[in-house]
């Protein structure tokens, strides 16, 4: 399967594709689909919402992204499904524009997990807008490439005062006992881990978000990252850092991921909940 792109449901024009080639201002989502539904449809359906009405000042509403997403992935059984938010009125000369962004969606294969476990070196670095799942990913690419580039298998990113905050891709979260620790810290709340987080008393765990300083993670049990593509994968070191990883332990964390339903795209019930709550 080669990628299908649609704007606004329709097929994309070789005019809104240069523009978006050209000006990186916009915010995104993307996610696994399986017969019409994924897991945290309510969360990445909350994340457009609110992107869209901080960088353009309106929203297209959740009727109408649900609209582009099951038009965009009628009639496949598995696919890997991006809905972008951009706007061909928002340049670099004239960035003023306030008014309803359109939607891009691009399917293509559903992409391999990230890796099965990963070595990862901690950099100084802070997205612009960590909140955001924005377009923007110069330095976060760049960081990937530094970090292969020294041995390692991606970058954990730390803020001006040493507190971890996520990964170039991914969250990170910390085992200690029985419990799941987040940091907290300016960053990206991810639905996978939110989805960890819903079901983790499910599966006899509890967990906290709370600041993580870079100097204090030899005391965790363990470390995992997280992200739509890899709901679970063993952090075996950071830096000179090392964890054991009870394999066990993060079966427990990718069962409380896999407990939470998949929400179906179309002809979703209004009483199935899509709330506004919200890698």
């Amino acid at each position: 399967m080669i990628a299908t792109i649609q704007i606004d449901g329709l097929p994309a024009t070789p005019e809104d594709l240069a523009h978006q080639a050209l000006v990186n201002y916009g915010a995104y989502t993307s996610f696994r689909v399986e017969d019409g539904a994924t897991r945290g449809l309510d969360l990445h359906l909350a994340r457009l919402e609110q992107a869209a009405v901080e960088l353009f000042g309106e929203s297209p509403g959740e009727a109408e992204f649900l609209r582009f997403m099951a038009l965009a992935v009628a009639g496949r059984e598995a696919c890997w499904l991006r809905v972008s938010l951009f706007s061909p009125d928002i340049g670099h000369r004239d960035p003023t524009y306030v008014g309803r962004p359109k939607v891009m969606t691009v399917v293509s294969p559903p992409p391999p997990p990230l890796a099965s476990s990963v070595r990862v070196t901690a950099v100084p670095y802070e997205r612009e807008a960590p909140h955001l799942k924005h377009l923007a990913t110069f330095g976060l690419i760049r960081a990937r490439r530094a970090a292969c580039a020294a041995g390692f298998d991606d970058a954990l990113f730390v803020g001006g005062a040493g507190q971890v905050t996520e990964g170039t891709l991914w969250n990170i979260g910390f085992v200690q006992g029985d419990r799941i620790v987040w940091p907290q810290a300016p960053m990206l709340a991810g639905v996978t881990q939110a989805l960890i987080t819903r079901g983790l008393l499910q599966v006899g765990l509890t967990s906290e978000t709370r600041p993580v300083r870079l100097d204090e993670i030899g005391a965790f049990d363990g470390a995992f990252l997280c992200n739509s593509a890899t709901p679970v994968c063993p952090i075996t070191a950071i830096d000179n850092t090392t964890f054991a990883n009870d394999p066990a332990m993060l079966a427990k964390v990718e069962a409380a991921w896999a407990a939470q339903p998949a929400q179906l795209i179309a002809g979703r019930s209004d009483d199935e909940g899509v709330s506004r709550l919200g890698r």
